[in-house]
C-alpha cells in the first residue's frame, strides 16, 4: 500500500540505538478499509480509496452509506485516495480489505506525513511572518515595535502590491513534513511511532505515505 490514514495521539520520546533522545510523534494508524478501486478503465488513472475513523449512520448522507455498504463496511469518518501506487500493490487493494499498519511500513522506513495545522486566528506580521518590527523605541520608535512597516511605493503605484506579507488569518494550512523516520511499530494497537514532529493538534487525521 502507498500509504495509510491515522490520527495524532500525541508526542513522546525514545532513545535510539547510541543513546540520544529523539523527540517522536505517535499515531493510532488503522485499521482502514478500501473503499474503492480505481483504474484506468474505468477512471483513467490508477488509485485505491481508503476510510477511516467509525461515524454514526445518521451523521452520514445516504449516498455515503450506500458507498460503505458496497465495501461491506460501516460508516467512517476520513476519505482518502492514494493515486498512481505501483502495481506490486495490485493483490492488497481489493474491494472491503482492511488495511493494518504493518502491510505498508516496516521500522526504519523513511515516509512523509500530511496533515492541517493549527489555526492561530488573525495575526500580525511578527507571529505570522517572523518580521522584526521597525526597530528600538529611540528617535519616536515607542509604539512601532511589532508594525509591518513600509508596504508600498507612494506616487507609483499607490497600492499595496499582490502577496504582500502582512497581517492574516494564520494556520489551518494543508502541511506536508518529509522524510520522517518510522522508529517503532506497535501492531496489537495499531500505533506506530515517527521521529519529529506532525501538523495539527492532539486527535487530528494525519496521512502518512511512501
Amino acid at each position: 500500500m502507498p500509504g495509510i490514514i491515522g490520527k495524532k495521539i500525541g508526542m513522546t520520546s525514545v532513545f535510539g540505538a547510541d543513546g540520544v533522545n529523539i523527540a517522536c510523534t505517535v499515531i493510532e494508524a488503522g485499521p482502514c478499509v478500501v473503499t474503492q478501486v480505481k483504474n484506468e478503465e474505468t477512471d483513467g488513472y490508477r488509485a485505491v480509496q481508503l476510510a477511516f475513523g467509525e461515524k454514526k449512520e445518521k451523521h452520514t448522507p445516504k449516498a455515503a452509506i450506500g458507498h460503505f455498504k458496497k465495501a461491506n463496511t460501516t460508516p467512517k469518518k476520513d476519505i482518502v485516495e492514494f493515486r498512481d501506487f505501483s502495481t506490486e500493490f495490485d493483490g492488497m487493494v481489493e474491494l472491503g480489505k482492511e488495511i493494518r499498519i504493518q502491510d505498508v511500513f516496516v521500522e526504519g522506513d523513511f515516509i512523509d506525513a500530511v496533515g492541517t495545522s493549527k489555526g492561530k486566528g488573525f495575526q500580525g506580521v511578527v507571529k505570522r511572518h517572523n518580521f522584526a518590527g521597525v526597530g528600538g523605541q529611540t528617535h519616536g520608535q515607542h509604539n512601532r515595535l511589532r508594525a509591518p512597516g513600509s508596504m508600498g511605493n507612494a506616487s507609483f503605484a499607490s497600492r499595496v502590491p499582490k502577496g504582500k506579507r502582512l497581517a492574516g488569518r494564520m494556520g489551518t494550512d494543508r502541511v506536508t513534513i518529509t522524510n520522517l523516520k518510522v522508529v517503532k511499530i506497535m501492531p496489537e494497537q495499531n500505533l506506530i511511532v515517527i521521529s519529529g514532529s506532525l501538523p495539527g493538534p492532539k486527535n487530528s487525521t494525519v496521512i502518512l505515505q511512501k
